[in-house]
């Protein structure tokens, strides 16, 4: 006998499922430890960045975006972090991806998280926000020892 194939089922009906396995009484947001094992270290994380920017000058047909979110559930933060990756989003800090993508696949990011956010009860927020080539080269980084501005290519030197 021929082995059933499973129904391949949406992100959104995944977490559909999840909800009515039970995500009520949910923690307040900032009352649990995050687990930081799995977030690479910052060089690493410069590397991808540096990468979106150096693959959009090459790419003209894609747009470059954050997504940012302040979400409260463990189970519905994780699913959505491993979709964004997945997607093809850049892990840049615990809750923000940078992304570089087809305005296709950002527009189903978009229907897919606001389907995300209409599954369940929850004061959720979820950003994408789109920025230019020349907003990503402006960017600062702060509190690191990593000179950002050098990397990118944004300072000018003259010599004497």
């Amino acid at each position: 006998m021929a082995k059933k194939k499973k129904k391949e089922i949406s992100f959104a009906q995944k977490l559909i499922r999840i909800k009515r396995a039970g995500i009520d009484g949910v923690q307040p947001p900032n009352t649990q430890m995050h687990n930081l094992e799995n977030i690479e270290e910052l060089d690493e994380r410069i590397q991808k960045v540096l990468g979106v920017f150096n693959n959009a000058k090459k790419n003209k047909t894609h747009m470059i975006y954050f997504v940012m979110y302040d979400i409260e559930d463990n189970k519905i933060r994780t699913h959505i972090a491993k979709f964004l990756i997945r997607k093809g989003c850049v892990r840049v800090q615990k809750s923000i991806f940078l992304a570089e993508t087809s305005r296709k696949v950002y527009d189903e990011i978009s229907t897919t998280l606001k389907e995300v956010q209409e599954v369940y009860d929850n004061h959720d927020s979820i950003f994408l926000v789109p920025v230019s080539t020349d907003e990503i080269k402006s960017m600062k980084v702060i509190g690191q020892s990593i000179d950002f501005d050098m990397i990118m290519g944004n300072k000018n030197t003259l010599f004497f």
